[in-house]
């Protein structure tokens, strides 16, 4: 397992004042229910030195302003709202896919009811751009701006791989489009949107979001892996839960396509791991003999090598590419 690199604790340092000081602005159900996902307390309410999450988000916006010389002070704003824009996603997805653990302890829905969920999600997200906006600097309304695009381009990747639980010809192609929407509009506006904030503009900002869009990429494909032979007791969730949510991720849309006369069996596999477990043991053997565990693997590995081409356009300052290297190594190597 791939060790969490030291910039991650410092990006949880650095933002946690902040981020505390942002929640405190919700009401008292909204920040009960956020605070207890962000791990800070227990369902009870009571406080915690756990903490959720690896902050890989947070420590991209820190090091996008440092990458192009800044204090990496400026990009706080922006680190943390695209960590409540994450968090917001993950309490509407808990929802979606009816996850009852995440983290290893209840979801929020599972927790404090789908309703609480939902609004808890909806505030976090509002927030986010509260924080940016209060900066009133030209380069916050600008960030503000980005982030909201991505944070759209999230729910829509999120809306087509719910579309896709009920369609049997996705095909790998729409996979990674969809993983583009969902997954890397949101590290590519992490990875560029401190230097937004900084006021830089123009092409390294550009290769830097292209950083982290193909970052997020490697990303997904990862955890695409992990969806399907991913261990409980390092990911927090049922083994071969894609199969069960009937997901149409990138090694099931590539072993069916490399399937030939038995994808017939497969997709009946497919429809049959939501209730039955041999079922989903047999399915997931079978995407790995037909590829579709190697071709998700050399796509991260593809991925991970066009983000440090674009890290290497962007001409980032040496410290801080040494530590956007160590994060995209952290991410398509992690088993969690």
């Amino acid at each position: 397992m791939a060790r969490p690199p030291a910039v991650l604790d410092r990006a949880r340092s650095t933002i946690l004042p902040a981020l505390r000081q942002a929640t405190a602005r919700l009401s008292p159900e909204l920040r009960r229910s956020s605070e207890y996902h962000l791990g800070w307390i227990d369902v009870d309410g009571r406080p915690i030195e756990a903490g959720a999450g690896k902050h890989v988000r947070a420590a991209l916006a820190l090091l996008s302003a440092a990458a192009v010389g800044a204090d990496e002070a400026v990009a706080v704003p922006g680190a943390v709202a695209v960590e409540l824009v994450h968090n917001f996603s993950l309490m509407h997805d808990d929802v979606i896919d009816d996850d009852r653990e995440r983290r290893h302890r209840p979801t929020v829905w599972a927790a404090f009811g789908v309703g609480q969920a939902i609004t808890a999600g909806d505030a976090l997200a509002t927030l986010a751009m509260q924080v940016l906006l209060d900066e009133g600097t030209p380069g916050a309304v600008r960030g503000a701006s980005v982030l909201a695009d991505a944070t759209s381009r999230l729910i829509a990747g999120e809306t087509v791989d719910i579309a896709f639980e009920t369609r049997d010809d996705v095909t790998w192609d729409e996979c990674i489009e969809m993983s583009n929407a969902k997954t890397g509009a949101l590290l590519g506006c992490a990875a560029s949107l401190g230097a937004v904030l900084a006021g830089v503009d123009g092409e390294r900002v550009a290769r830097l979001n292209d950083y982290g869009l193909h970052l997020g990429l490697a990303f997904q494909a990862v955890d695409d892996i992990l969806g399907i032979w991913g261990q409980t007791a390092t990911t927090g969730k049922p083994v071969w839960s894609d199969l069960r949510q009937q997901k149409k991720t990138l090694p099931i849309t590539a072993a069916l396509a490399r399937a030939d006369g038995h994808r017939d069996e497969l997709r009946l596999l497919l429809a049959a791991s939501r209730d039955d477990e041999d079922a989903a043991a047999r399915a997931a053997d079978l995407i790995e003999k037909w590829g579709g565990r190697e071709a998700t693997e050399q796509a991260a590995a593809e991925h991970f090598d066009s983000a440090l081409a674009a890290l290497d356009a962007a001409e980032p300052e040496p410290g801080a590419k040494t530590e956007l290297l160590e994060v995209a190594r952290f991410v398509v190597e992690r088993e969690t």
